[in-house]
């Protein structure tokens, strides 16, 4: 009998999950509460329910919600079966008065609303004194996007065992937990309390007032060997957000102070052709996210090439303000001698005290770029001695003067006959090799000092050492044309190919730059430029001959 009515309740759960029920009832465990405190808020419905579960939306627009807990129970008692099924979550109000829980409804069922007192902490002041919490917003007025520190610190009294802080909440704000807690102890009023500090960033989207509702504390304290339940929360704190003036421009940057600084290494106002140089700029500002600062770009200057490093960004909060800094690095190549001016770099921020634009600076700064004094320069060519006037004349006027004539000698015959002898034996000697000779005079010799220059190329090429093959190209170029820079020097051969490989190169040299340059291509189209260059030069001379 027992089993058949078991195996017919077991089937009538199957083939009915969901029972009808005849109430629906809403109670809480706590009533009144205190301001910040949790209460326990119960939905049941007398019999089963699966698939439905209360619309508690409402409660969200005077309460903090927590999670719906579902929970069921079926029960048989002298053949009787029964059914229960329960929705539970945590409740806290954060102010003080009287609220109404509204009604909820389930599968056609209605509860009945529930008149809810919220009492003040003030009103429970053993608690306030044991357990504590303050909050503090730095500054206290901000504009749209300008960073806010919000500070929290929870004083507890007593032998903490576990307990929960929430976050503060605004609408149209970023809130965002900076770092780890900390914890350490204070003195107030002659008592010893832990302290536990929170910092958050808080950043409004839209100006307006607004109210940032504070963190609630609830946990459980040790007192006399039992646990207590305990909470806290602190006091609102209403905000007013300014919005972005109408005239400004450029990119928002909200600040109370904005700085600008650079270092350069070297840090000499003179320097040599294909010296790297690297300029450090440092961007600093407060009140604002690393997010927030604008990239920091250089006018290209012709004569020099720029290369940007990745930027570094930093944020760390000091004395209840928001820092945050960009670290921006250059490497600047000269590649022709001369007298450089740098414009100065400008950037535009709003002065939150004074609620004004301001600008960042960097004065202009001028260096000169000068040949390499170690590099191997080419010999100048000879200049021809010009040879005054007055000692010119009077040779060419004897050169013009008629010689007179004497009376040849027998020895004046003799030497006669001997030079047109050696002279026929010259012209013989000369037939006979003017083959050979003519070949030799074809072919072009490059300079010695260019063949080692270039051997000290094909030497770094075989090693793959970039920067010695770098520092090989400017002994060439400084070699082959002094007063000309290396990308002038290449620029002569008319090679595209060979000033953009060129150009690779010093980028991995002297950037964060992820090109690398074909030293082989490199090495084959200048040695073919230099070939070319030559054989046409030497065709040209032939033909004066």
């Amino acid at each position: 009998m027992v089993i058949r009515l078991f195996v017919s309740v077991f089937l009538l759960l199957l083939i009915n999950p969901v029972m009808a029920f005849d109430n629906l009832t809403a109670s809480v465990n706590k009533n009144p509460v205190l301001v910040g405190e949790y209460f326990t808020l119960t939905i049941t419905a007398d019999g089963k329910v699966s698939g439905e579960q209360p619309d508690t939306s409402a409660l969200t627009q005077q309460f903090v919600t927590g999670p719906i807990n579902v929970g069921s129970r079926t029960s048989i008692i002298n053949g009787s079966m029964s059914s229960e099924t329960t929705w539970q979550m945590q409740v806290l109000a954060r102010k003080a008065g009287t609220f109404t829980i509204p009604a909820f409804n389930v599968a056609g069922k209605r509860s009945t609303p529930i008149e809810l007192t919220v009492v003040p902490r003030s009103e429970d002041a053993q608690d306030q004194k044991d357990i504590f919490v303050k909050a503090q917003l730095s500054p206290s007025t901000l504009y749209v996007q300008q960073a806010g520190l919000y500070t929290v610190k929870l004083y507890i009294g007593k032998d903490l065992l576990d307990g929960q802080l929430t976050a503060p909440e605004i609408n149209d704000a970023q809130v965002t937990q900076m770092g780890k807690q900390k914890e350490d102890y204070e003195v107030v009023d002659g008592r010893r309390y832990m302290v536990i500090t929170r910092e958050y960033l808080l950043q409004p989207q839209k100006s307006g007032s607004f109210t940032i509702a504070p963190p609630v504390f609830n946990g459980q304290v040790r007192e006399n060997y039992r646990r207590m339940a305990v909470s806290a929360i602190a006091d609102d704190i209403n905000l007013e957000v300014k919005p972005i003036p109408n005239d400004y421009q450029g990119t928002w940057l909200p600040s109370e102070l904005v700085n600008l600084s650079e270092e350069w290494q070297p840090a000499d106002e003179q320097v040599t052709v294909g010296t790297p140089i690297t300029r450090t700029i440092t961007l600093t500002a407060l009140g604002v996210t690393q997010e927030q600062l604008p990239d920091i770009t250089l006018e290209q200057i012709i004569g020099i090439r720029s290369y940007p490093d990745e930027s570094d960004r930093n944020q760390l909060t000091r004395d209840g303000r928001v820092i945050s800094q960009l670290v921006s690095s250059h490497a600047l190549v000269p590649q022709t001698p001369g007298t450089y001016t740098l414009p100065e770099v400008k950037i535009p921020w709003f002065n939150t005290v004074i609620n004004k634009v301001n600008y960042a600076t960097l004065a202009e700064r001028t260096i000169t770029v000068v040949a390499d004094p170690n590099q191997p320069l080419t010999s100048l060519p000879i200049q021809a001695q010009v040879t005054p006037q007055q000692n010119v004349e009077q040779p060419l006027a004897n050169m013009l003067t008629p010689p007179i004539a004497q009376p040849k000698t027998g020895l004046d015959w003799l030497l006669m006959g001997s030079g047109y002898v050696l002279w026929l034996l010259t012209l013989a000697i000369w037939l006979i090799r003017k083959p050979k000779t003519a070949k030799s005079n074809t072919q072009v010799a490059p300079l010695p000092t260019t063949n080692n220059v270039l051997a000290k190329l094909k030497v770094a090429l075989g090693q793959q050492d970039a920067q010695g093959f770098y520092q090989a190209l400017r002994a060439l170029a400084s070699q082959e044309s002094p007063t000309l820079g290396l990308d002038a020097w290449v620029a002569q051969f008319n090679e595209p190919e060979l000033s953009s490989e060129i150009a690779k190169l010093q980028a991995s040299l002297y950037s964060n730059s992820n090109q690398s340059a074909d030293l082989s291509k490199i090495y084959q189209i200048l040695t073919q430029a230099i070939k070319n260059q030559a054989t046409g030069n030497n065709t040209h001379l032939a033909q004066l001959y």
